[in-house]
């Protein structure tokens, strides 16, 4: 896997909630979710609302080469919740 020089890479742990998943901001409104060995697990994706800022949750499927969303929500830490199942 590449990282760009100007993208962030996070490692989430705090309270060892999302322990084994980083997250790397791909741009201002977009994350690639990963293992530690750089496996794709999902994505999340930022919108822009009349009430906020929303984040969708989308699920990698491999085999099939798709994307499931598994959730919209208010808050970045929320959307990461829910890859950790």
């Amino acid at each position: 896997m590449t990282t760009l020089d100007f993208v962030g890479t996070h490692h989430i742990d705090s309270a060892g909630i999302r322990a084994g998943i980083a997250i790397i901001q791909l741009h201002n409104d977009l994350w690639r979710v990963t293992r530690p060995d750089g496996d794709v697990v999902g994505y999340i994706e930022r919108s822009q609302t009349p009430s906020g800022s929303r984040y969708l949750a989308k699920r990698m499927l491999q085999r099939q080469r798709r994307f499931l969303p598994i959730g919209e929500f208010w808050g970045l830490d929320d959307a990461l919740d829910c890859f950790r199942f």
